[in-house]
């Protein structure tokens, strides 16, 4: 009984993981859209970015973990993604792109998956 309720705990708690993890994309999703509708040299374009960093930089330092728990193909194609995600967002910063829609986009697709 002890161990179906620890490993039930542990379930709950990665499926919370998951849906914050899913809550903080749909948030900067929410500020890239807002960035695109402003432009980007705004104000919004900033806080968009500023966000998109943080999340991505949470996302893979966690990624890089050894003691992750998703499989090593799985981590690899998130960690191309969430580069790929702050090189544009730095290009937009520099203004060599508006490519907003490039990462809400892809963000819909990672928020869709968890």
């Amino acid at each position: 009984m002890y161990k179906f309720s620890y490993e039930e705990a542990l379930s709950e708690s990665g499926d919370r993981q998951r849906e914050n993890e899913r809550l903080a994309i749909e948030q900067s999703i929410s500020l890239l859209k807002s960035a695109q509708r402003a432009g980007p040299s705004s104000r919004e374009a900033v806080d968009a970015i500023v966000f998109l960093n943080r999340l991505w930089s949470f996302f893979l330092e966690d990624l890089s973990k050894p003691d992750n728990g998703l499989p090593d193909e799985v981590r690899a194609k998130l960690i191309s993604i969430g580069i790929w995600m702050l090189k544009e967002a730095q290009a937009i910063s520099n203004g060599r792109s508006d490519n907003f829609g490039g990462l809400i986009e892809v963000s819909n697709v990672i928020a869709e998956g968890l």
